[in-house]
């Protein structure tokens, strides 16, 4: 049986759920078993989830990317482990802003964090938690003229980006 690191029986806060992931990641031995690079797209596994937290494992390659979207109601903190992801946000009127996070570094966000997440390396990993639970999130389009448009998807479905 997986033993995680200890949660309080509530939703985290920000500043809980980064140290919280943090830890995670810091112990393969509960993670490395859902790690697959050779599925020839991006794979992502879940590896917890109770009332309060949601927990899943991603693997990168540099033609990965998820497209813009948002976690609804939840906040999330993201380690990586392997490798070095790239995270976006959009800027109205301008070039997204771009920054590679490496394995060892982790970061969070509140539900209003709008992004788009790929693989800056092949072979990356990385582990994304959630709270409260993903039960939905948003997934966006923006057209050659700028209208950004939002669709409501399961926390199950793949993110990809989708087409205007």
């Amino acid at each position: 049986m997986t033993v995680l690191p200890a949660l309080p029986g509530r939703v985290l806060d920000l500043h809980e759920l980064k140290s919280w992931v943090a830890d995670l990641a810091a112990r393969p031995e509960l993670w490395e078993h859902l790690v697959k690079h050779d599925t020839g797209s991006r794979h992502y596994a879940s590896l917890y989830r109770d009332s309060d937290v949601d927990v899943w494992v991603l693997c990168w390659n540099v033609v990965d990317d998820t497209g813009w979207h948002d976690h609804d109601t939840s906040s999330g903190a993201v380690a990586v482990t392997r490798g070095a992801v790239t995270e976006a946000t959009p800027r109205m009127g301008g070039e997204p802003v771009t920054r590679v996070v490496d394995a060892g570094r982790a970061f969070a966000f509140g539900p209003d964090h709008i992004h788009r997440m790929g693989g800056a390396v092949d072979g990356s990993v990385s582990i994304h938690a959630y709270s409260p639970p993903l039960w939905r999130m948003g997934q966006y389009s923006i057209s050659p003229a700028g209208v950004l448009r939002r669709k409501a998807v399961s926390y199950a479905d793949e993110l990809r980006p989708i087409d205007e």
